[in-house]
């Protein structure tokens, strides 16, 4: 079967099952049984033994057990009162800045997302803080909104990164190396966003109340108590996976123990919290395997057809540079956005776009930050922009307002996406040294 046959029955298929309103996971097994059984012409007794097989080895895979135990470490510290402190702790060492406390949002999403893992989690958890204290003190509320739906994206790109560990598992790549390969896009970022707020900021003075008095020392150092707890636990996990002391779901494991530890010291510790978070990890954590395993079968189905090995070549005789296969990569991924969630675009598309990458002579380890861009890219766009969604609740405004709010820090992740293109050491250089 030619490669445009084999696209358009994958296409037809996934037309018809997911916009049928099926489960994502189900859509994908049967996406799969229906390629080889209409295309490859194998009976149903084969698709089901390699459906056993293909399920039940990528379900066993040690490095999957990070994602739940992050996802429980992540819940933990999103049921107690860190984002209170986060904010306290921020705000007497950005008053001066231009923008004020505009740039708590994208601190405190950077030093959230570095324990969370989830760029929902990280935007309610800062949200619903910092929006109505903004608010309140006459800060523009667009911009503000706007910040938060950018910067609350960075729980996919600041390690731990539960989108890194599904490309990583998919990919074949180090987790490891790909939490260090986050770490200096994620500052760089989380730059681009607060020079960004302090220039609108100097241009539009309106949209921040002015300066007040100066700050104490006295002031900046409880500010800064109230941030130990946070950064201990970033410190513990982060530094035991980059020293190589412990695998990234060890680390998890002791991130657990650490914000166990947090809530008792803190007095938050309840029996009812924990029953709670470990409901919230189960049900996120069971999706998100499920895809995966979906998605195994699916790649086996993929495989079977060689289409990888046929899309590449097609797209090789096409002579783009790979610059343009980075851009025709860049629109597919923001199509997909608008209709599907990151880890559904991942599991879907990793198949096919590493073969890709590879062969246009990017490293896959790059490939990956860039993957979780576009995934961050995916939440600021509608329909299915998540983060917007999340904003509109906790600002009370129209979506089209929380879309037009959030357009510069979308577009601004476009030019951080280029500067990666351009100077992929800022990807590489951590991983390599470590």
């Amino acid at each position: 079967m030619s490669v445009s046959m084999s696209v358009l029955t994958l296409l037809l298929l996934l037309v018809l099952f997911l916009g049928a309103g099926t489960w994502i996971f189900a859509g994908l097994m049967l996406v799969g049984a229906g390629a080889m059984y209409f295309a490859l012409d194998f009976s149903w007794v084969r698709i089901g033994s390699i459906a056993t097989k293909v399920v039940s080895s990528s379900a066993v895979s040690w490095e999957l057990a990070a994602i739940p135990i992050f996802i429980w470490m992540g819940d933990i510290i999103f049921r107690t009162d860190i984002s209170n402190r986060l904010f306290r702790g921020l705000s007497p060492l950005v008053s001066r800045i231009p923008g004020g406390l505009l740039h708590t949002n994208v601190i405190g999403c950077t030093i959230f997302a570095a324990i969370s893992g989830s760029s929902t989690a990280t935007t309610a958890t800062v949200g619903k803080i910092t929006i109505p204290e903004l608010k309140a003190r006459g800060y523009d509320v667009s911009l503000a909104s706007g910040s938060l739906a950018g910067a609350g994206s960075f729980g996919l790109l600041i390690p731990p990164s539960i989108a890194m560990i599904v490309y990583g598992v998919l990919a074949q790549v180090s987790i490891a190396k790909l939490f260090a390969a986050g770490l200096l896009p994620g500052v760089m970022m989380a730059a681009l966003y607060s020079g960004y707020i302090a220039l609108v900021s100097l241009i539009r003075p309106s949209v921040a109340p002015p300066h007040g008095e100066p700050v104490s020392w006295s002031v900046v150092l409880r500010g800064l108590l109230d941030l130990v707890p946070i950064l201990v636990l970033m410190t513990i996990v982060l530094g035991a996976i980059y020293t190589g002391v412990a695998t990234p779901s060890e680390a998890a494991a002791v991130g657990v123990f650490g914000a166990i530890v947090i809530t008792l010291v803190t007095g938050q510790f309840a029996w009812q919290l924990m029953i709670d978070s470990l409901k919230s990890t189960i049900r996120v954590s069971s999706m998100i395997l499920m895809l995966i395993a979906a998605s195994a079968f699916l790649s086996s189905a993929i495989a079977y057809m060689h289409l990888p090995t046929m899309i590449t070549e097609s797209i090789a005789a096409m002579n783009l540079s790979p610059y343009g296969v980075l851009l025709i990569l860049a629109v597919l991924y923001i199509v997909l956005g608008m209709f599907l969630d990151g880890t559904s675009m991942t599991v879907m598309t990793v198949p096919i776009a590493v073969p890709l990458i590879v062969h246009a002579g990017f490293d896959p380890l790059w490939f990956g930050v860039y993957l979780v861009i576009m995934i961050e890219m995916s939440a600021l766009t509608p329909p299915v922009g998540l983060n917007l969604f999340i904003l509109q609740a906790l600002t009370g405004e129209t979506i089209g307002k929380t879309v037009r709010a959030a357009l510069p820090f979308f577009l601004l992740l476009c030019i951080g996406t280029a500067l990666l293109a351009v100077f992929p050491q800022i990807v590489l250089w951590l991983p390599n040294t470590l």
